[in-house]
């Protein structure tokens, strides 16, 4: 029986898989990973995703529904002394005797290092343990690629409105809850759950604050006054991290103007470096935008600087206009096109000669060598270009930049169309 001096989230931690709420793709009816489990034959696995979504959860259900005896580390307090002694007397014997395998859950595995990880190695290779690691991190990140090799790996998902509306009634009606004594509508519910950010546990917590502060009865409007600041599921060292400025510049990429500044908000509500901010942007307005908008990288230096001068919160401005204009602005890589080409070239050629006549010819005795022979003066040319050969010697003459025909670039590809008939000849 539960204890009801427990926070409700652990007074509420389902005991069976079909109490579990969320995660069909990895748990659901006929999925591998539950076969495995009603079956008692896991192999070793890693759970991996954000907090709240299941994974300890999960853990426990199958120490309660397993034969083989069933061992917890948290790698935070952990170390090798802890992995052997709960490894090491199983590894002796028959191994291949089912009988024999401990199934050993660690919670927070990312956070051991590379030794403490290899020192779990022999124990999953030859089969004496069952690992099941829990990580808030990418595993394939956070985790040794042999420890991943030997390991299926399963992502969990934050948990929608729905679930989470359906495990607060739960909590509402569970006698291991409020057995049904607290009254909210269905807006209320939903509005504790959406200020959850996908964690299970979170919702509850909010839960267990709103009937402790309000009491029996609690409006919508109540909620909203009471859970009015919504704590962002953000890591700025983490995978969201990643994630979340990936988005916002492919959001940008594909010009959506609106859903830029949902992604630029997020970062910034939940404390990102501005300067970071900056920076992508600056970095896109040449690999996105180039010369499609030679302003776009104009307005980022600028808004950057002003931000410098003004600082939080009026410096948001800077960055929503930055981000505004960088969205709505033509796009164009080929400059990011055009340096992959030339970089290419570069590193296969057999050499990089400077053509003669193209060299300086610093010293009388070099024009001797040919230094400077027959080279054009580029002004002394009406249209300020003449035919020539600017490429190495020896090198083929070859396209790298090829212009698109959006924004300015579309002029540009004009202009250089008509140069390169000039200098390379029709």
């Amino acid at each position: 029986m539960a204890d009801n001096n427990a926070p409700l989230a652990y007074r509420l931690r389902p005991a069976t898989l079909d109490a579990f709420f969320g995660q069909t793709e990895v748990i659901g009816e006929g999925t591998a990973l539950r076969k495995a489990i009603d079956s008692d034959t896991l192999s070793s696995v890693i759970f991996a995703g954000p907090p709240g979504t299941g994974k300890t959860t999960l853990a426990k259900i199958i120490a309660e529904t397993t034969n083989h005896p069933f061992h917890q580390l948290s790698a935070v307090t952990s170390g090798i002394k802890d992995i052997k002694e709960v490894c090491a007397p199983s590894a002796s014997g028959a191994v291949s005797l089912f009988s024999r395998r401990k199934v050993l859950f660690i919670d927070e595995i990312h956070r051991f290092n590379k030794t403490q990880q290899d020192a779990l190695l022999p124990y999953v290779e030859n089969g004496s343990v069952i690992l099941i690691g829990a990580t808030t991190e990418n595993p394939y990140f956070s985790v040794n690629n042999a420890l991943l090799s030997r390991s299926q790996v399963y992502l969990f998902k934050p948990h929608s409105v729905e679930n989470l509306s359906a495990i607060i009634k739960r909590a509402l009606a569970d006698k291991n809850g409020y057995d049904g004594k607290i009254k909210m509508t269905d807006d209320t519910i939903a509005y504790i759950a959406g200020m959850a950010d996908g964690d299970a546990r979170r919702a509850l917590n909010l839960l267990e604050v709103a009937v402790l502060t309000i009491g029996a009865n609690i409006t919508l409007e109540q909620a909203e006054k009471l859970l009015k600041q919504r704590n962002m599921r953000y890591d700025k060292n983490g995978e969201d991290h990643y994630d979340t400025i990936s988005v916002f510049i492919k959001t940008m990429r594909g010009s959506d103007i609106d859903a830029a500044l949902v992604w630029l908000y997020k970062m910034i509500v939940s404390g990102e470096e501005p300067r970071f901010l900056f920076r992508r942007m600056a970095i896109f307005a040449s690999e996105d935008i180039g010369n499609a908008d030679p302003r776009a990288l104009q307005i980022v230096m600028s808004a950057w600087q002003a931000f410098e001068f003004v600082g939080f919160p009026e410096g948001e401005y800077f960055l929503a206009h930055a981000c505004v204009y960088l969205a709505q602005a033509p796009k164009s890589n080929a400059i990011t096109r055009a340096m992959g080409a030339a970089r290419k070239a570069v590193e296969s050629a057999s050499a990089l000669e400077v053509p003669y006549h193209l060299r300086n010819a610093a010293d009388a005795r070099m024009k001797q060598h040919g230094y400077g022979a027959g080279y054009q003066y580029a002004h002394k040319s009406d249209a300020g270009v003449v035919n020539d050969n600017y490429f190495p010697i020896g090198m083929p003459v070859q396209n790298f930049y090829d212009p698109s025909d959006r924004g300015f670039e579309a002029d540009i590809r004009e202009r250089w169309q008509k140069t390169k008939e000039v200098v390379r000849g029709k």
